[in-house]
């Protein structure tokens, strides 16, 4: 088996939860300075502001994903939404394109660049 690829809007998502998760871990670590009123704090604020970043990336991803293209994945027939040129399937990770030119080519994410060189789409 080859490369597994992971869908644009999973990773998306997996960030989004990680800031949560370090979110949550900053805030832990803040308790462990009680005495010190002032790192407290700032480990709180600090924690807030990662889990309402979060928030503000899912928000984002879900309006954008509200916007993308739902094609049938033809390697596991399941649903799933693309973005860009090139992208994986969110059940099986298949590679994914609606590009004609691109079928048949190696898997590359520089291929949903805007501007590329004449070079890379060889």
């Amino acid at each position: 088996m080859g490369l597994k690829y992971a869908n644009k809007i999973n990773k998306i998502r997996t960030f989004a939860l990680g800031l949560v998760f370090v979110g949550i871990l900053v805030m832990y670590i803040g308790i462990f300075f009680r005495e010190s009123q002032v790192i407290m704090i700032i480990a709180m604020l600090l924690g807030l502001l990662f889990i309402i970043s979060s928030t503000v990336v899912y928000f984002w991803i879900g309006m954008l994903s509200t916007r993308t293209i739902q094609v049938v994945c033809p390697n596991c027939g399941g649903a799933t939404k693309m973005l860009g040129r090139v992208d994986a399937c969110m059940h099986c990770r298949e590679p994914l394109t609606l590009d004609k030119s691109l079928e048949g080519k190696e898997f590359d994410e520089a291929y949903n660049k805007k501007k590329q060189e004449k070079g890379n789409l060889s």
